[in-house]
C-alpha cells in the first residue's frame, strides 16, 4: 500500500549502502570493522539522510525507501535498535508539500488499518505552544488537561513562594481536574508523586460549598482568590493544582504530571488517534552532558531565514523542521534541508566544528552542495511505530518478529555472541575487559 502510494505520487524507490561512514550529531552508531582496511570501521545508519540529499542532487526529484536504520540506543517500549523506516525526500519544495503527501500517505495507512477515512488536514501546533501547554513536544491530546499560566494574578502577592518566583523570573502554572472531588489521601500523593519527579513542591486547592479550601489559601489576597476562580472557571468538585518554580522546570514536571493525571483518573479516551503536526522548532538545544549546543534534528536541518544572521543568540533561531505525533508518540519527523555548501559550512562552525573536521567528515556532500542543489526535504517515519499505534498495541515488540530484549539481546539466537579468536585476529582487534 505504501509503495502503491508513493509511486503514484511519482516517488521512485532506492536501496543505499547499509555499511557507511560514522558521522555526529545522533545517537550511537553501531560499528562494523573492517577486515580490508585495518584500524577503520563502517557505520550501520541511523538513517539513510546524507544519501538521500545527493539523490535529491543528483536529479532524482522525488526518492523513497522501506529501509532499515539502526541506533545503540537504550531500549524502551516504543524503541528498538534496529527498525524500519519509510524514508521520503523531494526536491523544489516547502514545509507546506512535505507535510501535504505525508498526510496523504498516513491517511491512506489510516484507511487501510482502520477502515475509516482520516480528518485532515492535521492540525498543526507551535513547538512553544506545546511546551507551555503540556510540557513536551509530542502532548497526547486525548485528554484536555493544559497547563494555564497564572502568574500575572500573584504580581503583588505577599505568599513568599510565589513572591520568590516571580522576582527570579520563574512561572507559576495550573493544572485543573475537573469534578473529581479528591480526598485529602489522593491529594498528598499527588504532592509526593511531583516531588519523585523532580519538583521542589505542588500546592492544591479545591472548590467546596462555593469556596476555595487549601492550607495556602490563608496566605492569599482576597482578589487573588477570586481572580484565580473566575479564569480557571472552577466549580465545585475541581481541584487546583499549582507549581511555581523556574519556567523549564515547570514545564517539564507538570508535563509529566499531567500524563500521571491523565492515566490515574481514567481522563484519556483510548479509542481515540489524535494526530497533530509540531512545527517551529528550535534549530538549536543545549546538552548538558556536551557543555556546548547541538543541532535539534540534525545539522543538515535549515533555519528559518539566513543563518549568516546569527548574532550570537542559539536559541533565537528556529528551524523549518516539523514532527507528526500520534497519542503523544512521535511517529515521524523530518525537516527542509540545508542546500547551499556556505551555509551547510556556517551550520558546522556554530556547531563546534573545525573547517578540516567538516572536511573530511562531510566532504563528499560539500562537494555535492557545491556543485549546485536544489532546495529540498523530506522526512522519515517509524513504520513500527505507526502500526503499534494504529493497532492498538503497548510495545514495538509485538510488530516486529524477532525483536530484542531490552538488553539488546535476540532470545533466538542469542546474539550478540563472543567470536571466535581467529576471526578477531583478521580485524585486528584485541578484546580486552571482563569479555577476555
Amino acid at each position: 500500500m505504501i509503495r502503491d502510494y508513493l509511486t503514484s505520487c511519482g516517488f521512485l524507490e532506492f536501496e543505499t549502502p547499509f555499511l557507511t561512514k560514522s558521522t555526529p550529531e545522533g545517537a550511537r552508531d553501531f560499528i562494523v570493522p573492517s577486515r580490508l582496511n585495518a584500524g577503520n570501521f563502517y557505520a550501520l545508519p541511523q538513517s539513510p539522510q546524507l544519501f538521500k540529499q545527493i539523490l535529491m542532487i543528483g536529479g532524482f526529484d522525488k526518492y523513497f525507501q522501506i529501509v532499515r536504520c539502526f541506533r545503540d540506543e537504550d531500549l524502551r517500549a516504543d524503541r528498538q535498535p534496529e527498525f524500519t523506516q519509510v524514508d521520503i525526500e523531494m526536491s523544489f519544495v516547502d514545509v507546506d508539500d512535505v507535510l501535504s503527501v505525508c498526510e496523504g500517505l498516513v491517511s491512506a495507512l489510516y484507511l487501510e488499518l482502520k477502515g475509516e477515512p482520516l480528518a485532515t488536514p492535521i492540525p498543526r501546533m507551535p513547538f512553544s505552544e506545546a511546551m507551555e501547554l503540556y510540557g513536551n513536544d509530542k502532548p497526547d491530546l486525548r485528554f484536555d488537561l493544559p497547563m494555564i499560566e497564572i502568574t500575572d494574578i500573584f504580581k503583588d502577592t505577599e505568599f513568599g513562594v510565589f513572591k520568590k518566583t516571580i522576582e527570579d523570573g520563574g512561572a507559576i502554572k495550573c493544572l485543573v481536574l475537573k469534578g473529581k472531588t479528591l480526598a485529602r489521601k489522593d491529594l498528598d500523593t499527588s504532592v509526593e508523586i511531583t516531588k519523585e519527579m523532580g519538583a521542589g513542591g505542588l500546592i492544591w486547592i479545591r472548590k467546596e460549598s462555593g469556596n476555595l479550601k487549601s492550607p495556602v489559601v490563608k496566605y492569599l489576597k482576597d482578589n487573588e482568590i477570586s481572580l484565580m476562580d473566575e479564569r480557571l472557571h472552577l466549580s465545585d468538585g475541581d481541584v487546583v493544582f499549582i507549581m511555581a518554580d523556574g519556567r523549564n522546570k515547570v514545564n517539564d514536571v507538570m508535563g509529566r504530571f499531567r500524563l500521571y493525571l491523565g492515566d490515574k483518573y481514567d481522563l484519556i479516551r483510548k479509542d481515540q488517534f489524535k494526530f497533530l503536526w509540531i512545527v517551529d522548532f528550535p534549530l538549536f538545544e543545549y546538552s548538558e552532558e556536551e557543555k556546548r549546543y547541538v543541532a535539534r534534528h540534525h545539522p543538515f536541518t535549515s533555519p528559518q531565514g539566513s543563518i549568516k544572521d546569527f548574532s550570537g543568540d542559539y536559541g533565537a533561531f528556529k528551524a523549518r523542521a516539523y514532527d507528526l505525533v500520534l497519542n503523544g508518540v512521535e511517529i515521524g519527523g523530518g525537516s527542509i534541508r540545508i542546500h547551499r555548501k556556505d551555509d551547510q559550512m556556517e551550520m558546522f562552525k556554530l556547531l563546534g566544528h573545525k573547517v578540516e573536521d567538516a572536511e573530511e567528515k562531510f566532504g563528499f556532500l560539500l562537494e555535492a552542495l557545491d556543485m549546485g542543489a536544489p532546495p529540498h526535504g523530506g522526512l522519515a517515519f517509524g513504520f513500527d511505530r505507526i502500526l503499534m499505534m494504529l493497532l492498538g498495541l503497548e510495545s514495538i515488540r509485538d510488530v516486529i518478529p524477532f525483536p530484542k530484549t531490552q538488553k539488546g539481546t535476540c532470545l533466538l539466537s542469542g546474539a550478540p555472541s563472543k567470536i571466535p579468536q581467529r576471526q578477531l585476529n583478521e580485524l585486528r582487534i584485541r578484546v580486552t575487559g571482563e569479555q577476555q
